[in-house]
């Protein structure tokens, strides 16, 4: 299971700017990393430089976050940009307020369906966040809405489990529907206080063994741990997540040995 465990790059997404792409990914190589989802690069970052990146550290690359306008109008550039990087999948990270509704989600569902017909040999998926649970459309709330298999939908999950726990629901009962349709999985935790904002994996109130043993028995290619704010150096958060993360891996294996 370590060699399915990726570093989101929007948690370094300061270091990326100060440092440098190359930099930076030596650094979560060295620290462990199996690969990291491209995310949140500096502006005018030039491709082949995260290719390079990629290789010279023996990093993979875990899809890519994509915003919908870029896939609306850029298409060929995006396909190009991921090939580049060896990875098939695009991801829609974030809608912005004026498509959070219901005439906004169902525009949201029918592009990202013409864009998997446009480019069928790459999975699109959708990232979520908790505002999607705010609407609700067809008798189900927003996020079930565009994943919704039904009727040809192409669309994947890349299912955030720190925003699912936030809007009061069970980060495990809400991924079960998405077995072998989800390739990526994002994990973060959430602080054990009042606040609950982000915390380091494992660190925090949600149970990643559950998470881990269903995801390993249906279909999760990569576990994305991404943190949106640190509290400390965001490099030694991830270093915390990763080490948190492989010891619950030896729980899920030991467990998985004794049954």
């Amino acid at each position: 299971m370590e060699q399915k465990f990726a570093a989101q790059l929007y948690t370094v997404r300061e270091e990326l700017k100060k440092e440098g792409i190359r930099p930076v990914f030596k650094k979560l190589k060295e620290m462990g990393w199996a690969g990291v989802q491209i995310s949140a690069l500096p502006e005018g970052y030039d491709p082949k430089e995260v290719a390079l990146a990629l290789e010279e550290n023996k990093l993979k690359a875990v899809g890519m976050h994509t915003p919908l306008k870029r896939l609306q109008h850029d298409l060929d550039n995006v396909l190009k940009e991921v090939d580049l990087y060896g990875t098939k999948d695009i991801i829609c990270p974030f809608l912005s307020d004026e498509l959070r509704n219901e005439s906004g989600y169902r525009e949201v569902k029918e592009t990202l369906n013409r864009v998997a017909k446009q480019a069928p040999d790459y999975r699109i998926s959708y990232h979520n966040h908790a505002f999607e649970f705010d609407q609700e459309i067809d008798g189900q709330d927003a996020l079930s809405y565009i994943l919704n298999p039904l009727n040809g939908n192409k669309i994947l999950a890349e299912i955030d489990v720190y925003w699912v726990k936030k809007s009061g629901h069970d980060p495990v009962d809400f991924i079960y529907p998405y077995a072998n349709r989800m390739p990526i999985i994002h994990l973060k935790d959430m602080t054990n206080d009042e606040r609950e904002t982000f915390a380091e994996v494992g660190e925090g109130v949600i149970d990643f063994i559950p998470i881990l043993q269903w995801g390993e028995a249906n279909g999760i290619e990569w576990y994305a741990v991404e943190q949106d704010v640190c509290e400390r150096p965001p490099l030694e958060c991830l270093q915390t997540s990763l080490t948190n993360l492989k010891n619950l891996s030896k729980q899920v294996n030991d467990n998985n040995s004794k049954n």
